[in-house]
């Protein structure tokens, strides 16, 4: 047995442990339900790792990540719906099925043609079931605006797609119209369109230029915080604290940020 797979038997044993008779009281009252959001958390702390590019951090999340799938697996499991074994065999087999360009005697030229046979592969596999949308694949759950990115994407796969980057952008300055005309009338239902509109667009505009839309904000989000926060640590250094502070002088130490963080 490889390394991988002696390590993987090993934390099922300790998850079969904690679910036993004598195990953790709190594992074996958790539920599917219960623990879906730990498992949207450990996604999220993965991606942290990432963005800190910081292998070590990575590793321990990952970890943490494959434990909550294998939670979730262990709890299905006790009900008899599935195994673990049937996950792993499950998302290998499909795999294996889906790349008869490594697996097979198909050939692809280059990744795009990869992706663009692979999507094949995937409506041949739908036939016969529920689904019949190409969108049909995109979790309900995933984050507004990620899932806005994966949408777009499913449908440009299939020909639904501005011609490049420039056409993107005039519709992006159409909706910015529609927007300043939704301002002037204040109808708080179309501002709410109007403003899901534009986001959707700028989605798209990430897409076209190879740009993940959901760790571009996450960046930002990261720099609006340290810059944020040096302006309340100057602040404090002068006896002032942000709601006492005029607007002048908190912008003035916000550009003196822009240069250090």
């Amino acid at each position: 047995m490889s390394g991988e797979g002696a390590a993987y038997d090993r934390l099922v044993d300790v998850m079969r442990r904690l679910l036993g008779s004598g195990g953790c009281p709190w594992d074996r009252e958790q539920t599917p339900d219960s623990i879906r959001p730990f498992l949207l958390e450990e996604a999220y702390e993965v991606l942290a790792g990432l963005d800190e590019k910081n292998p070590a951090v990575v590793k321990e999340e990952l970890g943490d990540l494959l434990y909550q799938v294998v939670f979730l697996g262990a709890l299905f499991e006790k009900t008899g719906a599935f195994t673990g074994a049937d996950v792993v065999n499950g998302i290998a087999d499909k795999l294996v099925r889906r790349h008869p360009w490594v697996f097979g005697d198909a050939s692809v030229a280059d990744s795009r043609d990869a992706l663009a046979n692979w999507e094949k592969l995937k409506t041949q596999e739908r036939r016969g079931t529920k689904k019949d949308s190409v969108l049909d694949g995109v979790p309900a759950d995933l984050p507004a605006l990620l899932k806005a990115a994966r949408l777009s994407s499913k449908a440009a796969r299939v020909g639904f797609d501005w011609p490049d980057v420039g056409a993107v952008l005039e519709k992006l300055d159409e909706e910015v119209r529609e927007l300043r005309e939704a301002l002037k009338g204040g109808d708080p239902s179309r501002l709410e369109d109007e403003m899901g509109d534009l986001f959707f667009t700028l989605a798209n505009m990430a897409r076209k230029m190879n740009v993940d839309p959901e760790s571009a904000l996450r960046r930002t989000n990261d720099k609006f915080m340290k810059r944020f926060r040096y302006v309340e640590k100057a602040l404090r250094a002068q006896g002032k604290a942000p709601e006492s502070a005029t607007l002048e002088e908190m912008e003035a130490l916000w550009i003196e940020a822009k240069t250090k963080a």
